[in-house]
């Protein structure tokens, strides 16, 4: 299902809530906090924040950009891990790319 909602593509912002809203459907709690300035900074969520979580990074280009944030806590972060794998283009808030063209990122 993520597969298919990253296929589809559009603008970031709909993707990210998409995907979250779909996460929404096995978890109770679910974020994606941007990294801004060294500080995290939750962006979509689906459910009440709770106090603990499950944090996964999400990495581009070997920088973490995002953490995707679940919860009840799991053990289980592959598909997690996977998620991140594929959201991570879409979350490249403020994100200097250095004058190339997004498409050519």
């Amino acid at each position: 299902m993520i597969e298919e909602i990253v296929e589809r593509g559009g603008d970031a912002d709909d993707v990210l809530r998409a995907v979250v809203a779909a996460l929404g459907e096995r978890y109770e709690s679910v974020a994606i906090a941007f990294v801004e300035d060294g500080e995290l900074v939750v962006g979509p969520t689906h459910g009440p924040r709770p106090e603990r979580s499950t944090a996964v990074p999400i990495a581009f280009d070997g920088s973490k950009v995002a953490e995707l944030q679940v919860a009840p806590e799991t053990g289980d972060v592959a598909p997690l891990q996977r998620v991140a794998e594929l959201v991570a283009p879409y979350c490249l808030v403020g994100w200097d790319t250095g004058g190339v063209a997004w498409d050519d990122m």
